[in-house]
């Protein structure tokens, strides 16, 4: 509780301020006050030599030598590119009007010497950053139990942008989920994980801004008629592994992997959303809640009341979408906790001490009773996956967690080879469609097949808010 509070505190102070422009303070104001200021506690300090990210190298020894950046920028007419790079803001980005013209008037000052976050802050809100006002809404998406999503537009780039508007309780705040959300997705930058564009914060709510992608896996099995062409099946789970994998490196698990938690753009790239009850796991080792992850892809340890997990909490999850595209059905579409293990064990076999050591021991499921079911052959439910492919659904789908595949070796896998190497050796944020050997296939659209039930309607089912 004390760390949550901590968290809210600091989202109030590092994003609260963002969102009211900085208070009565000008740009100018700012560069002005902190040009003239000596103090550490105030300024960051970088030197004036500019990285390619906007950033300044380590300080050098040199400072009381004229720097031939600082003369060349006295000389030069600050540009459009110039202000993008110093703030580390996107290529396509517009700026008001005005704002080139008063950079020009002021704007060395800021160049020649250090940044620091309060300047920064101020600079980004007087472009319109934390603003309601830069976005306009367009249509409604969907509504959850705290926030309602919006299709928006943005007036700094034209671009359409999604707006995840979450209602603010006067006695409670922002919940948890916003709160986890926001201060993961911040940290978290990979071409296969939704983008975080902007955080408005006011008095009645807290408003994400995320990069717009045009639908779910759940809504593109549904145009496509449940029938994904068998390759795309393959991108778009390397895309997910790929994005796992980034999260897992860095200690965060999911914990919430559905369909309608990956959303694709007309290109084809897939992106994880909805981090709200994602969490970076703590060293060393804490339980954590069993009230995870959506039942139809809960995996059968959580559902048998084990909180201490770790990575793998994931994997499984991975394993029954995989199942999923491959098929165009849910693999394990139970209703109750009691019902799913049922469609588990009927599938993979009941375990045993054999297969899995000492699940005997477990009272919930010593108390169920399960009959004894002998494990069928995946490969008799997955026609259309090639023996690679089901070799590597089998390991994603293992009793034990500590027995699943991770992120990492998964993509590493024989099922993948065929897409070649370059496509291991990108750097986080690029696609994999910058490679003219990675094509999506064209779709075949059909009407859509009966509809399986719906998990919404579950009572064990969290409510989906489109992130």
């Amino acid at each position: 509780m004390e760390r949550m509070r901590k968290i809210k505190r600091q989202l109030s102070l590092t994003l609260g301020r963002g969102g009211s422009g900085g208070g009565d303070r000008t740009l100018s104001d700012t560069i002005t006050q902190e040009a003239t200021s000596h103090s550490d506690s105030e300024i960051v300090h970088e030197d004036v030599k500019m990285s390619s990210d906007g950033e300044s190298d380590p300080a050098s020894s040199s400072d009381d030598v004229q720097s031939p950046v600082k003369v060349r920028m006295r000389n030069k007419k600050i540009s459009t590119e110039d202000i993008n790079k110093r703030l580390s803001l996107p290529a396509d980005i517009r700026l008001p009007d005005d704002y080139l013209e008063k950079f020009n008037v002021i704007g060395p000052a800021l160049f020649e010497q250090p940044i620091s976050r309060r300047l920064r802050r101020v600079s980004l809100s007087e472009i319109g950053f934390g603003k309601l006002e830069t976005y306009i809404k367009l249509d409604k998406l969907g509504e959850g139990t705290y926030a309602t999503v919006y299709k928006g537009r943005s007036k700094l780039t034209e671009n359409l942008v999604a707006l995840k508007e979450i209602r603010l309780e006067h006695e409670e705040g922002a919940p948890c989920t916003a709160i986890r959300e926001v201060s993961l997705l911040k940290d978290l930058k990979h071409a296969n994980i939704v983008t975080l564009h902007d955080i408005i914060h006011t008095q009645k709510s807290l408003t994400l801004v995320f990069e717009y992608l045009d639908k779910d896996l759940k809504q593109y099995l549904d145009d496509c008629g449940n029938v994904i062409h068998v390759h795309n099946v393959k991108l778009f789970l390397f895309q997910l592994l790929r994005g796992l994998s980034y999260c897992h490196r860095r200690k965060v698990l999911h914990r919430d992997l559905k369909p309608q938690n990956l959303l694709i753009n007309e290109r084809g790239e897939l992106k994880l959303a909805d981090f709200g009850l994602a969490r970076a796991k703590s060293i060393p080792t804490k339980t954590y809640s069993n009230e995870v992850v959506t039942l139809w892809y809960r995996p059968p340890d959580i559902l048998l009341g084990s909180t201490d997990y770790s990575t793998h909490i994931d994997m499984w999850g991975v394993g029954c979408i995989f199942y999923e595209m491959a098929t165009g059905r849910p693999l394990f579409p139970g209703s109750t906790v009691e019902e799913e293990l049922h469609f588990i064990f009927k599938l993979l076999g009941t375990p045993t001490e054999q297969t899995w050591p000492g699940i005997t021991s477990n009272e919930e499921f010593v108390a169920f009773n399960y009959p004894q079911y002998r494990a069928e052959r995946l490969s008799n439910h997955t026609p259309r996956l090639s023996t690679e492919g089901v070799e590597l659904l089998s390991e994603f789908l293992q009793f034990e967690g500590k027995k699943r595949i991770s992120a990492d070796e998964s993509m590493n896998h024989a099922y993948f080879s065929n897409l070649g190497k370059r496509v291991k050796l990108l750097p986080d944020t690029t696609s994999i469609f910058t490679l003219p050997e990675i094509q999506l296939e064209k779709e075949t659209m059909r009407p859509t097949a009966a509809a399986a039930p719906d998990p919404a309607n579950s009572p064990n089912r969290r409510r989906s808010m489109l992130f």
